[in-house]
């Protein structure tokens, strides 16, 4: 799977959030706040196509675009990335960096401990 420019990754976003097929002037809406020119939302529109993860079809004036990749497994794979890239592919390790960086409290250990307690009792 290709990797996505962070503006490609928001305007994907934005289409995951839409819940199925959306046309060019949903993602401009969406994108409102980027102040982005309809050929700049059209320029990326077409880089995602071109990247798989887009599909466009023409209806009437119109081109609808639909997902071919899921959020979800895009995700996954950008955090296993992530977690390989900064934190030798180690949870333990990126817990304690984002402890020791006050990222994450107390509080947020107590409940990771719940979680892999109720995990390893098959409760999750």
């Amino acid at each position: 799977m290709k990797r996505l420019s962070e503006s490609e990754l928001e305007i994907m976003l934005a289409i995951w959030r839409g819940n199925g097929p959306v046309n060019s002037t949903y993602v401009r809406e969406a994108m409102s706040e980027k102040g982005w020119a309809k050929t700049t939302v059209l320029n990326f529109l077409a880089r995602l196509v071109d990247k798989g993860f887009l599909k466009c079809e023409s209806q009437g004036k119109s081109n609808i675009y639909t997902p071919l990749v899921r959020e979800e497994d895009y995700m996954k794979l950008k955090n296993k990335n992530f977690l390989k890239k900064f934190y030798d592919n180690s949870i333990k390790n990126m817990v304690v960096a984002l402890y020791q960086d006050q990222i994450i409290s107390d509080k947020d250990l107590e409940e990771l401990k719940e979680f892999i307690e109720e995990k390893s009792k098959g409760e999750v």
